[in-house]
């Protein structure tokens, strides 16, 4: 048994997604009228006048269960599960509906609920991933539901393309972690592999690898954090697998750089004297480079043309 959490904006265009598979059944309710989908839609709509302010209204559910337990899973036994979750989950006082599909081997419900309850408060998410985890696990736990397999097993063609990619990134972190010794090579372990991995600092401030607070990695234009790839991904636990040396942010490169800069400058500014001093001594090295104008008359020529600019002011005043 696995919740996935979604917020949104529209309660029309959740209730038609989770009305308009085949054999959808509403298998539980509260406070929503049942006619059609025009009605739940608006029977939520209506309770969201109770507190206007609220952007994100709808709250949408996917509970998930391993097609093993498919015997046991009755309409009446996946409601009973379903408003426990919500129990533990916090979701009290206020409109759902619980609707079970039938299209796919994993027994499944959506829950949508008002996050605007009856009495106008609005039903807090946060800490609701943390929350989600505890649950699902006490559920499966005192039903003796299925725990899901490990993440290699999964079938990736069937997910959505933001959850296809989850896996992708999660198969390519673990194969890039069987030969990645420091932070670099895992870096470019990944990077060979289309993945994009960044350094997070606190409050958005990253000056030396203390300041690191996690990491983030990025495939075909999705980012995610790497807890939400899998809890193995923290900062803390790669660093760990790692050896805990202090990875290279970036910042440090930047800072090599800027220190280098001077004794660069130093070595541009030392190059015209050592010009001169080659010049003065009539070796006469750069005559082959074509040099039509030597630079001692350059301040010269600007000096006539100042010149002659005033000459031609002054005829213009008489």
């Amino acid at each position: 048994m696995i919740g996935k959490i979604k917020k949104g904006k529209s309660f029309g265009g959740c209730i038609r997604y989770v009305m308009g598979k085949d054999n959808a059944e509403i298998i539980g309710s509260d406070g929503v009228l049942l006619g059609n989908n025009r009605e739940i839609a608006d029977s939520f709509n209506c309770q969201c006048l109770l507190n206007p302010k609220i952007k994100q209204p709808v709250g949408h559910i996917a509970l998930s269960f391993k097609p093993e337990d498919k015997p046991v899973l009755s309409n009446e036994f996946m409601a009973k599960i379903a408003m426990e979750y919500m129990d533990l989950m916090g979701i009290r006082n206020t409109q759902f509906i619980l609707v079970r599909h039938h299209h796919t081997d994993n027994p499944h419900c959506h829950l949508v609920y008002n996050r605007i309850g009856y009495d106008g408060k609005v039903i807090s998410s946060q800490g609701d991933y943390k929350r989600n985890e505890i649950a699902t696990k006490r559920l499966k736990d005192k039903y003796g539901l299925t725990y899901a397999e490990d993440k290699g097993k999964t079938n990736v063609t069937k997910l959505h393309d933001s959850e296809r990619i989850k896996y992708e990134i999660y198969h390519a972190v673990k194969q890039a972690l069987k030969r990645a010794r420091t932070w670099k090579e895992l870096v470019v372990g990944l990077a060979l592999q289309g993945i994009k991995l960044e350094f997070v600092g606190r409050g958005g401030k990253m000056k030396s690898a203390g300041d690191i607070q996690g990491i983030r990695l990025t495939k075909d234009g999705l980012t995610f954090k790497g807890s939400q790839i899998s809890r193995e991904f923290s900062f803390a636990k790669l660093n760990a697998i790692l050896g805990g040396n202090s990875p290279d942010t970036g910042v440090d490169l930047e800072v090599k750089k800027q220190n280098q800069a001077p004794s660069n400058r130093n070595r541009k500014e030392q190059e015209p004297s050592n010009m001169a001093f080659i010049e003065s001594n009539g070796l006469g090295l750069f005559s082959s480079f074509g040099e039509s104008v030597p630079e001692e008359q350059i301040p010269y020529d600007e000096l006539l043309r100042k010149r002659k600019k005033k000459k031609k002011r002054k005829g213009l005043g008489l």
